[in-house]
């Protein structure tokens, strides 16, 4: 089991960029990694995923302005986010899924003027 820590998380105007990090403790090659985010009274959801064969998957409102990357060597995964919009305030959570589930702590990320 591996943990994860995320970070750049904060605030940041609609129409600007942020980029979110995800630093594991040990090796990320056999998981799928991926960003889910939970907004105050909903439920967690997807945000976007990576194999580390490439194989990406994003939910629909974020395809064309969330980028997911991953670099196994550096045990990092990152969330490019472009554009954001006030819909996309939530708190960000990495995950590593594979034999094991694992999650990290989350971090804010609040897109308002």
């Amino acid at each position: 089991q591996v943990q994860l820590v995320e970070s750049g998380g904060g605030l940041v105007q609609p129409g600007g960029s942020l980029r979110l990090s995800c630093v594991s403790s040990g090796s990320i090659s056999v998981y799928i990694m991926g960003w889910y985010r939970q907004a105050p009274g909903k439920q967690r959801e997807l945000v976007a995923v990576l194999s580390s064969g490439g194989l990406t998957n994003h939910v629909e409102s974020a395809k064309s302005r969330f980028t997911i990357t991953r670099d196994d060597a550096e045990k990092t995964v990152w969330l490019q986010m472009n554009s954001p919009k006030p819909e996309d305030t939530a708190v960000y959570y990495c995950n590593a899924r594979g034999a094991q589930d694992c999650w990290g702590r989350g971090t804010q990320v609040t897109v308002s003027s």
